[in-house]
């Protein structure tokens, strides 16, 4: 797992600059602690940087960038392919010499051979750049999922990339503008949805997408995978696909993932939250270990809605694992000025506080860790998702009758409440079907107009605007199959990948997600929607998959998440900190927002009126972003985190 960063230049009487290459390639040195690597070409128009962390042959000579045997191909990998050892075979048949026995080093001579081609075979998680001298083509590209992150900046006379936003910022030609149409859809998702980016000019390359720039500024873009679901007339069950049948293929597919993501030069261990997919991942690696699997839980102090460690010492004693837990407590919001650094802005999602935590205690144990992540969207384990299936048989009248009634209900204290649930179920059920889906997801929706500045909310603003590239597809689609693509689209890309990649990367330690495996994940979504969720009872098959290793008080229970008890924070704990910087009158967000609206959401949240736990921490992280951004862009400046 690493970091990489560079630039081509169009113009050929400009040339890159090393010591800004360096520049960036430092910023990303939690990425890459182990060593780091620097090319320019001899015409200087083209810089690659490097950061390391050694994972796979930890010898000198799988320092990046790695090239071919003439030097005509130059590679900067994130990440790590998990079929190296048979395409590496494959290629020494071919006759091609390897320098290293790295995982990184097979893309370079599968390149050589296939051109972007190559992309079809690589099983892993990976963004990489390849400089091409040969056509003098900078070529970009990232895995199917979206696991590992790849940023770029594009001009008339430039392109530079990096893995994240923050390399930028030490390039003096790049403009660290906030992007303000932006600033509606994250408060709308929590996230600014791929590929656009809070800054002005910066994008995201899509996942499972290639990108090739020409010396002149040309550039070609092709997908090459996508995520197939049965048409809405295939999604009955089948005599041609058997209950038994679907569940020996999906244990012999998982188990062979688990597997993969076994191969390590490092210590290797498991985050475990006592959830189904968490423990099957245990199970497995248990049985395929010869040693006791590390396990590491988090759970909050003081709110036993949000803990999980109880299920998670059951399962730890049931394999026999190695177990380490932590509690979070709420001083943990410390860290926020942190994670808003590693997220390069704001981000909604406050479980980024305890996934942050239990990497750094996971790091002083192991480097690489296998998580659960995938399990959900792949096998149907939100409620929403069954949500979306009822709410679509349930008469108007009905739903307009139930939303009156839960209405008058006084919001629980804690939004994991039946009642809470309930009312945000029926709250948008009369909504049409994409309308619906996205209010069930989103921080504010009727009410964003009032919290955005008018001249941003009306400069062509569209809630569903993240839906159109994928409207056609998803128009054959069943209900659950438009629920299922759009949540592998968007929330699994956006908020989940996003999560686990910074707050693991900015401690130095690898994350691996065996459920996001290609060929399970392929497989998976041909089957029938009765596999996945029935008669309320979610991620059916894979629970019949793995019963021998699901404890019956794991497999019972319901979907917990893993979320963070902000409501009660924001009310005790934390309820001075947060009308410090929310109720200042010199709080940055006021350009951007209403602070009437806001003031008027504390107050109602404080007095136990409604809610506002999440809605709240966006606010909070958005005006922290605000406050530290002029030092990000400060040249030669370093952030200042955990602090207040």
């Amino acid at each position: 797992m690493c970091g990489i960063c560079g630039e081509i230049r169009f113009a050929r009487e400009g040339r890159v600059n090393s010591d800004l290459i360096k520049a960036m390639r430092e910023q990303l040195v939690h990425r890459g602690p182990d060593d780091s690597g620097l090319f320019v070409s001899a015409d200087g128009q083209v810089g690659l940087g490097f950061r390391r962390l050694r994972i796979v042959d930890l010898s000198a000579s799988a320092n990046q960038p790695l090239t071919n045997e003439d030097g005509s191909i130059q590679l900067v990998f994130n990440g790590e392919v998990y079929n190296f050892q048979a395409l590496r075979r494959q290629l020494l048949a071919h006759g091609h010499q390897f320098r290293s026995h790295s995982d990184a080093e097979v893309i370079v001579h599968l390149y050589e051979e296939q051109g972007t081609d190559c992309l079809r075979d690589l099983e892993g998680m990976f963004a990489f750049a390849i400089w091409d001298q040969r056509t003098e083509r900078l070529i970009l590209a990232r895995d199917r999922a979206g696991k590992k992150p790849l940023f770029y900046y594009r001009s008339a006379d430039r392109l530079v990339f990096a893995s994240e936003i923050k390399s930028f910022f030490a390039h003096p030609e790049i403009p660290t503008e906030i992007d303000p149409g932006a600033i509606p859809y994250y408060f709308l998702y929590g996230y600014v949805p791929c590929p656009d980016t809070f800054y002005r000019g910066v994008k995201q390359l899509e996942p499972a997408t290639v990108l090739a720039f020409e010396r002149d500024g040309t550039v070609h873009s092709e997908a090459y995978w996508q995520l197939q679901y049965p048409a809405r007339n295939r999604v009955a069950p089948s005599p041609t696909i058997g209950s038994q049948e679907a569940s020996g293929r999906i244990r012999s597919l998982l188990t062979e993932a688990v597997e993969r993501r076994l191969v390590s030069d490092v210590p290797i261990g498991a985050f475990l939250s006592g959830g189904v997919d968490s423990t099957i991942v245990v199970g497995l690696m248990s049985r395929l270990m010869s040693e006791p699997v590390k396990t590491f839980s988090i759970g909050f102090e003081g709110d036993p809605a949000y803990d999980e460690t109880r299920y998670a010492r059951l399962v730890a004693e049931r394999f026999g694992t190695d177990h380490t837990e932590f509690i979070v407590k709420p001083s943990a919001v410390d860290l926020v000025e942190k994670l808003i650094w590693h997220h390069d802005g704001p981000f909604g999602d406050a479980s980024a506080v305890p996934t942050y935590i239990v990497s750094q205690l996971t790091r002083q144990h192991v480097t690489v860790v296998l998580n659960g992540d995938g399990g959900d969207e792949v096998f149907a384990g939100y409620k929403r998702f069954y949500a979306s299936v009822v709410s679509e048989k349930i008469p108007p009248t009905v739903g307009r009758g139930l939303d009156a009634v839960l209405s008058r209900i006084p919001p629980p204290a804690s939004d994991r409440h039946w009642v809470a649930l309930a009312q945000r179920f029926a709250s948008a059920m009369n909504l049409p079907f994409y309308e619906r889906i996205t209010r069930w997801i989103s921080l504010f929706y009727e009410d964003l107009e009032h919290l955005i500045a008018p001249e941003l909310f009306h400069a062509g603003f569209d809630r569903l605007r993240y839906l159109d590239a994928e409207r056609e597809q998803m128009e054959g689609l069943s209900t659950l199959g438009k629920v299922l693509h759009a949540n592998f689209k968007f929330y699994l890309l956006n908020d989940l990948l996003v999560k686990m990649d910074r707050c693991a990367m900015a401690n130095s330690l690898e994350a691996r997600s065996p459920f996001l495996d290609t060929a399970l994940v392929d497989y998976v979504a041909t089957l029938p929607d009765a596999m996945k969720l029935r008669a309320g009872k979610t991620k059916v098959i894979l629970r019949e998959a793995f019963a021998d290793l699901l404890p019956s008080e794991v497999s019972r229970r319901g979907k917990m998440g893993f979320g963070v008890p902000l409501g009660t924070w924001f009310r005790h704990e934390l309820r001075d900190y947060l009308a410090d910087l929310l109720l200042s009158s010199n709080a940055r967000y006021r350009t951007y927002l209403s602070a009437p609206y806001v003031h008027a959401l504390v107050k109602r949240h404080q007095a136990g009126t409604t809610n506002a736990g999440l809605q709240l921490w966006s606010l909070l992280c958005f005006e922290l972003w605000l406050q530290a951004l002029p030092g990000w862009t400060r040249p030669n400046v370093a952030p200042v985190v955990g602090s207040r």
